[in-house]
């Protein structure tokens, strides 16, 4: 059945004049929230309540509950759903694990959502457990989790939900790499996405369901990919890359919607920042005749539930010990954003894996490497508080030394560079070495010039390395440590490294030094 999307301004005119028979749907979105219940900053960290108070802050758990309720009643009909990734960032998460975002999101009425790879970051029990507590249905439909015994009763790959009376059929997407990213255990195998949704939609639409949405932590690429090579699919949210869609923000990848042959693909950024908004009008055939709307921005003019905002103060007691204590200072900001320490050289990534290498110099350990997906936040000019540096570094995640040949190490740095035009987090962050990437060469042929102590790296040789525990044990495709010799996994966490370095160079100033050349 051919879809036909109208324009912009011609859908509005549909919209306003909507037949009788049409059906109109809005669709609120979330994606990467990342235990982000309180405010956040301009950086994506943490926000005081008095900059609060002042107007600079975004997001935060009681501003979406305001902002999801005020949605509803302009819609006739409409659904909140979620892209992925709950689950790690804060402090909150480290202390309450899935409870809170349970919570949370029963609280603001969600209707769905699809499991993200950090939802499998403490491995299935967490994930089971999280899943008990919702009142709302999580969705994977390309992965098969029949040997977990934890999983294979309660996760769904799809579901139908009926609003205004009519229905709509949910499926769930998640990487399908989601073995290196996150901690799923031997029992769970991930499989291709267009099969998998194609599959799903199939079996819906036998059943007479012909208004299906996609919501995908897979990222943007892949949503592109499945919208061009299934059918039937009308709507796609998306996760996974903090894509921002946009008609009006110059930082924006792509128009909000991005169509893609009939299929709508939207994304809302991260960290609650953004509530996304899509009016979709289907005619009786379920035919999309407009699909129009854009990303709401949670700033300052969204007023903040006092009930939420109430819970989310309590549930922050226990932590204020911890997040408060002023670790050090640093004389300007500390760039820790995505978009470069997964490209690029960035003053976080330095500055990590300096303090890691500076931590076992004496063991005679000669490079680190720390992938830029395990950076999370950049932090401001002044005091540097703990809750900031786990803001930075949320996984407990722990230093890990180990020795690999050269040869392997340049294998590792290739795997590192492999997707940087995807913005992976495997991007590499050094110490102690230095080297050349060409992003237009093939993957696998993209280092060169690797230099260890000012010297060309040795194939041959054998050198000492620290990393964390997540890449040590093959997180991030690096899986050619896994057999790494003297390995030992159970050094300090990863964030108190970081915190006691900034400490000991305090005030500690950010720099980079060409030790990554892209050319």
């Amino acid at each position: 059945m051919l879809k036909k999307i109208l324009t912009t301004s011609a859908a509005m005119t549909l919209i306003a004049g909507a037949a009788s028979a049409d059906y109109a749907l809005t669709v609120l979105h979330t994606n990467d929230f990342h235990a982000r219940f309180e405010p956040i900053s301009k950086y994506d960290s943490g926000c005081s309540e008095d900059d609060n108070m002042a107007g600079s802050c975004f997001g935060g758990s009681a501003r979406l509950k305001s902002a999801i309720d005020a949605a509803r009643a302009r819609s006739t009909n409409s659904i909140l759903v979620d892209g992925g990734d709950q689950f790690q960032g804060t402090l909150f998460y480290t202390y309450y694990k899935g409870q809170l975002a349970a919570e949370m999101m029963n609280a603001l009425g969600y209707d769905a959502m699809t499991v993200g790879n950090h939802e499998f970051d403490d491995g299935p029990e967490v994930l089971a457990g999280f899943m008990n507590a919702l009142t709302f249905p999580i969705l994977m439909s390309n992965a098969d989790v029949s040997q977990e015994p934890l999983l294979s009763n309660e996760l769904a790959k799809s579901t139908i939900i009926e609003k205004g009376g009519e229905k709509i059929g949910l499926i769930g997407l998640t990487p399908d790499d989601t073995d290196e990213l996150a901690s799923p255990g031997p029992n769970i195998t991930f499989s291709d996405p267009v099969a998998a949704v194609q599959a799903e939609v199939d079996m819906m639409t036998a059943q007479g369901v012909n208004k299906i949405i996609v919501l995908s932590h897979s990222g943007y690429n892949v949503d592109k990919e499945v919208a061009a090579n299934t059918t039937g699919v009308d709507v796609i949210v998306g996760g996974h890359t903090n894509t921002l869609l946009s008609n009006v923000n110059d930082r924006a990848e792509g128009p909000y919607p991005t169509m893609v042959g009939e299929t709508a693909i939207v994304s809302a950024y991260a960290y609650g920042k953004f509530l996304g908004q899509l009016d979709v009008v289907f005619d009786d055939e379920g035919v999309i005749t407009s699909a129009v709307g854009e990303p709401l921005i949670m700033d300052r003019f969204i007023s903040e539930d006092a009930a939420i905002k109430g819970r989310i103060a309590e549930a922050a007691a226990p932590l204020e010990e911890i997040r408060q204590k002023v670790v050090a200072e640093t004389a300007e900001e500390i760039v820790g954003v995505r978009e470069e320490c997964r490209a690029v050289e960035c003053a976080m990534g330095n500055l990590i894996a300096d303090a890691m290498l500076d931590r076992v110099k004496d063991q005679g350990v000669e490079i680190a490497i720390q992938n830029g997906g395990g950076i999370r936040a950049s932090i401001d000019a002044g005091e540097v508080t703990m809750g900031e540096v786990l803001t930075v570094l949320p996984f407990q995640n722990t230093l890990s030394t180990f020795e690999v040949t050269g040869a392997t190490f340049v294998e590792a740095l290739e795997n590192g560079v492999s997707q940087i035009e995807e913005g992976a987090g495997r991007f590499p962050q050094v110490a102690g070495v230095t080297f050349s990437v060409d992003p237009a060469a093939e993957a696998g042929s993209r280092i060169s010039d690797v230099m260890v102590g000012g010297a060309p790296i040795d194939p041959e040789k054998v050198y000492g390395v620290v990393s964390n525990n997540y890449v040590r044990n093959g997180g991030d495709g690096y899986k050619m440590f896994t057999g790494a010799m003297n390995a030992y996994d159970f050094g300090p966490d990863l964030a108190d490294v970081t915190a006691e370095f900034l400490a000991e160079n305090a005030p500690y100033a950010p720099y980079k030094d060409g030790r990554i050349t892209i050319k």
